[in-house]
C-alpha cells in the first residue's frame, strides 16, 4: 500500500509539475517567454517598390525573404497618407485624425503625442519589455520652443521609450543632427544650435540665394539652409560637429540597432527601427551609388533592402530570430520628385512603385496608404499571402493580446491570429487619412466623400483623390479605381456613408449631395 501510495502520489505530482511547465511556457507574460517585437518602418515606400510585390525592375531579396517567409498581406494598411500621422497612430493605435495636430510636422513642432497618452511603447514596458527608438521620428520634440543645446524634453523617452536614438526631424529638415536620448550627439558647447523656420540667420547661405553650393538641386520647398551641399527646409546656423553625414545616415541608424540587439538579447525588448529609406533627399552610400540604374531613389531602396538583410542576420547570431516577432511595412505610399531634382521620375523606365494601385503619398487613393505589410516570425509563422485588411492601428491591441495585456488601444483591433496567419478574418472596416481629408474601406468597397481643391498636386504630379461629387470603387473588380460606381449603386454608396459617418460624424459628410432621400 505504502508503494501504491507513493506511487499515486509521484504521479500526481509529476502531473502537477508537467501542466504547471506548460503554463509555464505558454504564458506570454512570462519574462524568459516573451517574444522580442520589431517593427520595420520604411519611409515613403509603395506597394509596387519590393519585387516580391510584384517589382520586376528593382530586386529587393531581404525585404523578399521576410515576405516569402512570412505572412505577406495584400489589404495591409497605414492609416495616413503621409509622415508623422501615420506615426502617431501606429505607437498609440488611434486614428490621426483625432488629433486635430496629427499633419506633417516642421522640424520645430512639439511632442505630438501626450505624454499622458497611452502608447505601445508603454504598454509593453508595463508588461516587462526594454524598449527602443532607432532612425526617424517625426512626431514633434520639445514644447515647441526648444532649445537645442539642452537635454531636449518632452520626446521619446517621455511617452514610452527607454532608450531613443533619433534625428531630429527628417532628413530635409534641419537641425540635421542626430539625438541620442534627448541631447544632440557631438555638439560643441561653444558652438550652439539655432534654429528658426519663419528666417533665416545673417550671412548664412541658402539654397534659394546659393545654387553654386549645391550638389543636390530643389525643385521646390526645400530651399532653406545647406548641409552637406544640399539644401533643406528651415534656417540652421552653428552645430557643425553634431551634423549628420548623409551618405552615412543608413549605416549610422544599422549600427545603433546592432548594439541594441547584441546588448538586449538577454531580455525580451521592443524594437521601432523606423528608417529614412527612400524618403527625400535621398542620399545612397557610395556602395550603392548607381547599382539601381533608377536614380537615387532606387539606390536608396537597394541600401535599405542591405540593412535589413544584416539587421536580420545580427538577430540570428544573437539567437534571437526564433524568438522575435518581425514586423515590415511603411508609413504611406511613394512619390517620385518630393522637393530635388534627383533623376526619379527621368530613370523611372517600367518600375511602377505604386504597382496596380492608383494614386501615391499625399493621396485618398489606394496607393497613399496600402503599403506592403508583412509579419515574420521563424518557426512560429508559416509563409503565405493574406488578402485579410489589417492596419498598423491594430498592432497595440494585438501585441497586447500577444504578451498577455488587457489594455486595448482606442480605434485598433485584435488581429493577433491574422497576423499569426493563423486567420484570414481581418477588419470589415478602415477609415483612411490623407491630409485631414478622410475616406471609408469597408469590406471591398471604398468611398470617398466630395472634397473641392485641386485633382492633382501637380509639384509631386500625384491624383490627390478629390472631387466635387462621391466616389465609390468596387475594389474586388477595380483594384486601380478607375470606374466610379457612386451613380449606379446608390444604395452601396448610402450604405457606407452611413458607416463612415457612424465613425467620423455628420459634419464630416455633406449627406445632401446624396440625394438620396
Amino acid at each position: 500500500m505504502k508503494k501504491t501510495t507513493f506511487c499515486v502520489f509521484h504521479l500526481a505530482a509529476v502531473l502537477m509539475f508537467t501542466q504547471c511547465q506548460r503554463q509555464h511556457n505558454e504564458a506570454s507574460t512570462d519574462g524568459q517567454n516573451l517574444p522580442n517585437i520589431v517593427i520595420i518602418y520604411m519611409d515613403d515606400l509603395g506597394y509596387g517598390d519590393m519585387s516580391a510585390y510584384g517589382a520586376t525592375e528593382l530586386q529587393t531579396p531581404h525585404m523578399d525573404k521576410l515576405a516569402n517567409g512570412g505572412v505577406r498581406f495584400t489589404n495591409g494598411y497605414a492609416s495616413s497618407a503621409t509622415c508623422s500621422p501615420s506615426r502617431y497612430a501606429l505607437l498609440t493605435g488611434r486614428y490621426p485624425w483625432r488629433n486635430e495636430n496629427a499633419k506633417i510636422l516642421a522640424g520645430t513642432a512639439p511632442l505630438l503625442i501626450g505624454t499622458d497618452e497611452l502608447t505601445l511603447p508603454k504598454m509593453l514596458k508595463g508588461k516587462g519589455y526594454k524598449t527602443a527608438v532607432i532612425g526617424k521620428w517625426h512626431l514633434g520634440l520639445g514644447d515647441g520652443q526648444v532649445d537645442w543645446n539642452q537635454r531636449v524634453s518632452p520626446g521619446p523617452n517621455d511617452v514610452g521609450f527607454d532608450y531613443a536614438y533619433i534625428m531630429a526631424a527628417t532628413q530635409d529638415r534641419v537641425p540635421t543632427v542626430y539625438l541620442e536620448n534627448g541631447t544632440v550627439r557631438g555638439l560643441d558647447p561653444d558652438d550652439p544650435i539655432l534654429v528658426d523656420y519663419e528666417k533665416n540667420f545673417e550671412g548664412e547661405p541658402t539654397g534659394k540665394d546659393n545654387p553654386e553650393l549645391l550638389r543636390l538641386k530643389w525643385h521646390h520647398g526645400h530651399n532653406n539652409s545647406i548641409v552637406n551641399g544640399i539644401p533643406r527646409i528651415g534656417f540652421m546656423k552653428g552645430g557643425e560637429n553634431a551634423k549628420w553625414v548623409d551618405e552615412d545616415m543608413a549605416d549610422h541608424f544599422l549600427e545603433r540597432t546592432q548594439e541594441y540587439l547584441r546588448e538586449s538579447k538577454d531580455e525580451p525588448f521592443f524594437l521601432y527601427y523606423a528608417l529614412q529609406q527612400p524618403h527625400v533627399p535621398r542620399t545612397p552610400h557610395p556602395r550603392f551609388e548607381g547599382k539601381s540604374g533608377m536614380g537615387p531613389r532606387g539606390d536608396v531602396i537597394l541600401e535599405a533592402d542591405w540593412c535589413i538583410g544584416e539587421f536580420m542576420k545580427t538577430l540570428e547570431e544573437q539567437g534571437l530570430l526564433e524568438n522575435t516577432l518581425v514586423i515590415f511595412t511603411s508609413d504611406n505610399g511613394p512619390v517620385l520628385n518630393d522637393g530635388y531634382y534627383d533623376d526619379a521620375v527621368e530613370k523611372l523606365g517600367d518600375h511602377t512603385p505604386w504597382g496596380p494601385l492608383r494614386g501615391g503619398k499625399y493621396s485618398l487613393f489606394e496607393a497613399g496608404t496600402r503599403v506592403p505589410f508583412i509579419t515574420y516570425w521563424k518557426g512560429k509563422i508559416n509563409g503565405g499571402v493574406s488578402d485579410a485588411m489589417v492596419s498598423q492601428i491594430d498592432f497595440f491591441s494585438s501585441f497586447a493580446s500577444l504578451v498577455g495585456s488587457s489594455e486595448r488601444s482606442e480605434d485598433g483591433q485584435d488581429l493577433l491570429s491574422v497576423f499569426m496567419g493563423e486567420s484570414q478574418v481581418g477588419r470589415e472596416t478602415l477609415v483612411l487619412e490623407a491630409t485631414t481629408r478622410t475616406a471609408l474601406r469597408h469590406k471591398n468597397w471604398i468611398m470617398i466623400p466630395p472634397y473641392k481643391g485641386p485633382a492633382v498636386n501637380t509639384q509631386v504630379n500625384i491624383e490627390l483623390g478629390n472631387d466635387e461629387a462621391f466616389q465609390l470603387y468596387d475594389l474586388s473588380q477595380d483594384i486601380g479605381q478607375q470606374r466610379n460606381l457612386a451613380k449606379e449603386k446608390p444604395d452601396k454608396l448610402k450604405e457606407l456613408v452611413d458607416v463612415f459617418i457612424g465613425i467620423r460624424g455628420a459634419d464630416f459628410v455633406d449627406i445632401e449631395d446624396l440625394e438620396l432621400k
